[in-house]
């Protein structure tokens, strides 16, 4: 499998999917314009063995990227309708098993399956902490990031990265209004 390139992973499953898109040398890159890029999200997301990444699942789940980002990114009231529309081909069955109660989901076409458990993830997280679910403060960076920080202030995707450059942005304008 082709390794993945994408500069932030292993974010909640409806953020990673945003996060298919960054930002390299100043180009939008998109992780997903084909069916090889939807292989190497399915493997990083341990979704690989249960669905095809085919032409269809990537419809679907550039379909679901497409509604989460107009949620996120927008507003609740923009986004809610496109992802109910993803909603709307699955379903959450109750199961017993040998542990206790359980939760199966359901797909009458197993095609939306990987576009549906990211946007089922995406009300996980508004039911959690919607506050937590954040873009990254840098001007230039698209990612985003669920924020785990105990305080709850994190700002960069990655500070080693956004959050040094804004710190060397803020000290260069700094030393450029001294002289």
């Amino acid at each position: 499998m082709t390794a993945d390139p994408r500069p932030l992973t292993g974010e909640p499953l409806a953020l990673d999917l945003l996060n298919t898109n960054w930002m390299r040398e100043g180009v939008l890159q998109d992780l997903l314009t084909g069916p090889e890029g939807l292989a190497v999200w399915l493997g990083a997301n341990g979704l690989d063995g249960r669905f095809a990444a085919d032409e269809e699942t990537l419809r679907h789940t550039l379909r679901a990227r497409d509604a989460l980002r107009a949620a996120v990114d927008g507003s609740l009231a923009e986004g809610a309708n496109a992802v109910d529309a993803v909603l709307a081909h699955g379903r959450i069955r109750p199961v017993l098993t040998a542990d206790g109660p359980g939760e199966q989901p359901e797909f009458a076409d197993p095609a939306w399956g990987p576009a549906w458990l990211a946007a089922r993830n995406y009300l996980e997280l508004l039911t959690t902490a919607p506050d937590r679910i954040r873009a990254c403060a840098h001007e230039n960076c698209v990612l985003h990031f669920f924020d785990t920080s105990r305080n709850g202030t994190r700002r960069w995707c990655r500070m080693a990265v956004c959050g040094n450059r804004a710190k060397a942005s803020r000290h260069y304008a700094k030393a450029r209004d001294e002289d």
